[in-house]
């Protein structure tokens, strides 16, 4: 029997999911399958758990039994203590789950609200993976970054949301009127982000830090899957799609092809390593570095190092240390001290580095 997938303890805070979707996604009713498709990439869902007063879902509800999910009945109350009701009882039921059932290594919180920020720490410090599920309109700015993973509803395959207005609108983290809080910020995009791809060329540099990044704690080559994991842990919300990628691995070929980075075969057949390129594109801008240098010194003496980002701009206006992988200018420069193309010395007077081109 195969034991090493991820088994995973679905919790739905049904309410917020529901109103979220009507009033943001131009009243498009909530369908969990789409929800379950992505859950299946990920590993075997083991519990599913919804939260709500279902007299107010009936339609809802025998969609819920369908897809095999324990409704949990919130009973209707007055004012904020319904909500808390919810809240508590689903907190409660996942923890329990966390301490005594080891085997469930993953916890799906479906909500966008930020009161359940706590219950995610809390798992993620019983040493469990957390993959958040909310609405873009109705999600708290609060809620993603404190996930291993976030995933929009509204961006999930078999999700059609329709052409209307509305799908942007502002709400608090629960989208239940009757919570009397006061609106939490949101995960917001701009309107022009739900109709085009993402900039492929700030991925690409964050791609090349977070290879470099790795290479150094590591001391060798990532795997792809490494690589990927802790695109996620820097950003819950990354999603290959958002720039037109089917795949992770489709993303890295592209990524190759424009010389960003190398791809090696790994042990395992589809999860190549990946490496920064060890010439091409990186030498070139070292040699730029070089000549901008040289051209300043032989006008005034050694520049320093502050302005001189400024000054290779002028020359090529799109130059990025952090294309090449580095996190700073002054690391770029060290590096290409270690080549050999320039050296660096601190100077107490001008309280900076001086550059000078290597002989």
């Amino acid at each position: 029997m195969q034991t090493d997938e991820d088994r995973i303890a679905l919790f739905l805070d049904y309410e917020n999911l529901a109103i979220g979707a009507r009033d943001n996604l131009s009243g498009l009713r909530f369908d969990l399958r789409p929800v379950l498709d992505a859950l299946a990439e990920r590993g075997r869902v083991i519990a599913r758990k919804a939260y709500a007063d279902w007299s107010s879902f009936d339609e809802d509800r025998r969609m819920l039994t369908r897809s095999h999910v324990e409704l949990i009945e919130i009973p209707q109350r007055m004012g904020a203590s319904r909500k808390n009701a919810a809240d508590i009882k689903l907190s409660v039921d996942a923890l329990e789950m966390a301490f005594e059932r080891d085997y469930v290594t993953t916890f799906v919180i479906c909500t966008g609200d930020s009161d359940f920020t706590p219950l995610v720490h809390k798992l993620r410090e019983l040493n469990k993976r957390v993959i958040g599920v909310g609405i873009h309109g109705s999600t708290s700015a609060l809620l993603p970054p404190a996930c291993d993973e976030f995933l929009f509803y509204d961006a999930l395959e078999g999700v059609d949301v329709p052409a209307a207005s509305g799908r942007r609108r502002r709400g608090g983290g629960r989208a239940d009127a009757q919570a009397q809080k006061e609106p939490e910020p949101v995960v917001e995009p701009p309107e022009e982000e739900a109709e085009q791809p993402r900039d492929v060329d700030q991925l690409a540099i964050l791609i090349a830090q977070t290879v470099a990044g790795l290479e150094r704690s590591s001391g060798g080559a990532p795997l792809a899957s490494s690589v990927k994991r802790a695109l996620l842990r820097k950003d819950p919300t990354f999603s290959e799609a958002d720039y037109g990628f089917r795949a992770f691995g489709e993303l890295m070929r592209h990524l190759e092809e424009r010389n960003v980075i190398e791809l090696v075969p790994g042990a395992a057949a589809g999860d190549p390593e990946v490496s920064l390129p060890s010439r091409g594109g990186e030498t070139e801008a070292f040699t730029l570095l070089r000549t901008v240098v040289t051209e300043l010194q032989s006008r005034g003496g050694p520049p320093v190092l502050s302005g001189l980002k400024d000054q290779i701009r002028k020359v090529q206006p799109d130059f990025s240390e952090k294309k090449y992988g580095y996190r700073g200018f002054l690391q770029f420069c060290r590096a290409a001290e270690t080549h050999g193309l320039i050296s660096l010395a601190w100077n107490d007077d001008a309280e900076d580095y001086l550059v000078e081109a290597a002989g």
